[in-house]
């Protein structure tokens, strides 16, 4: 049965699992990928990694394909008279968040709305309400609210994936559950592709609070070579094309210190082969992304990002277009399945007496 893109973005979406409590979207994806991996391992941080065996002979080149399976989240900071207040784990707009719903992960699971003092009381009309002024009401009396909820309890978005006009979907955690999406489609692909490298398929953990599961994955497995899978800015009221992507003109593929220039070259070549949409997004400096950390691991990683373009990041209404998810799984088979034994060599800064890229 060939993937329901849309309804593996719905379900990877919809579950919680901020940074550091990445167990549900885990247990999910080993169920999606137990037909499309040979061997499952999860590293010292909660990171799963699924490794699907190649054609060659041993020992086997081996390409690190990573995307991050955390979402950001809040933590209970206080408790009082019943309303709960919260603190982020990393990176939640609280601008976004008045009248949102979410649910409090305590005794047992809460939904609550965040509410704040109505306009004719609020001190201030011209200002977004602070995360101080921000409280979480789940309609419970003070006493049974005490029980039931601790200060350090998670918070997270109670958002269901709708669908918008054309190929478009709205949510929360597309960043960066989309990309766990495509590489899982990028998986199902080579189930019908030769390729002679061996693949291994990387859930990192705790990526929002400072790329740390791909850090300690990368040490474990010792890739060759990587290929980071995150999301980017979309343009939008408010991001110019100057910042962000258009929606539906394909990924991003990243240019700049953090990566590869020949494998960058190499990615490019394949693009072009395929016919396929993809827009450079220019990163000077830290990228922000898995690819910062798996550049340096050991004694260095050749490493690539590819980025899904999405609006409103880091809000419980994100949007993306379904093509530029497909085509960064239909990008990564194809890729994947022209790697030679010898690539490796060909990109080396030490195989040519001319080391420019």
């Amino acid at each position: 049965m060939p993937l329901d893109l849309k309804t593996l973005v719905k379900n990877l979406s919809e579950i919680a699992a901020p940074s550091g409590h990445e167990g549900p979207v885990r247990e999910l994806l080993r169920q999606e990928w137990a037909t499309l991996v040979d061997e499952f391992q999860t590293d010292g941080l909660g990171s799963l990694i699924g490794i699907k065996r190649g054609m060659g002979e041993e020992p086997r080149r081996r390409i690190m394909l990573c995307a991050h399976m955390d979402e950001i989240g809040m933590v209970v900071a206080e408790v009082r008279e019943g309303f709960i207040r919260t603190v982020d784990i990393y990176g939640t707009d609280y601008r976004a968040l008045l009248s949102e719903r979410v649910l409090v992960h305590g005794r047992r699971t809460l939904q609550g709305v965040f509410g704040a003092a109505p306009p004719h009381m609020a001190r201030s009309r011209k200002k977004y309400p602070t995360a101080e002024e921000l409280w979480i009401d789940v309609g419970l009396p003070a006493d049974e609210v005490a029980d039931l909820v601790r200060i350090g309890d998670l918070v997270t978005f109670d958002s269901t994936v709708i669908q918008l006009k054309g190929e478009k979907l709205a949510g929360k955690s597309f960043d960066n559950r989309v990309s766990l999406a495509a590489l899982t489609l990028c998986l199902e692909e080579l189930k019908h592709r030769e390729h002679v490298w061996d693949v291994i398929a990387v859930a990192s953990a705790q990526e929002e609070v400072g790329a740390h599961g791909a850090l300690t994955a990368a040490y474990l497995i010792q890739p060759d070579i990587a290929i980071a899978l995150d999301t980017t800015f979309g343009t939008q009221t408010g991001v110019g094309d100057d910042e962000g992507f258009a929606l539906g003109g394909g990924p991003t593929l990243g240019l700049g210190p953090n990566f590869h220039p020949r494998l960058y070259k190499a990615a490019r070549e394949i693009a072009s082969s395929l016919e396929m949409k993809f827009q450079t997004e220019v990163l000077p400096g830290d990228s922000g992304t898995d690819a910062w950390s798996i550049q340096v691991s050991r004694d260095g990683v050749p490493s690539l990002l590819l980025s899904i373009p999405i609006r409103n990041m880091h809000t419980p209404v994100e949007i993306v277009d379904l093509r530029d998810i497909t085509r960064v799984g239909r990008f990564l088979a194809a890729f994947i399945a022209g790697l030679s034994p010898d690539f490796l060599a060909e990109i080396a800064w030490n195989t040519r007496k001319d080391n420019s890229a």
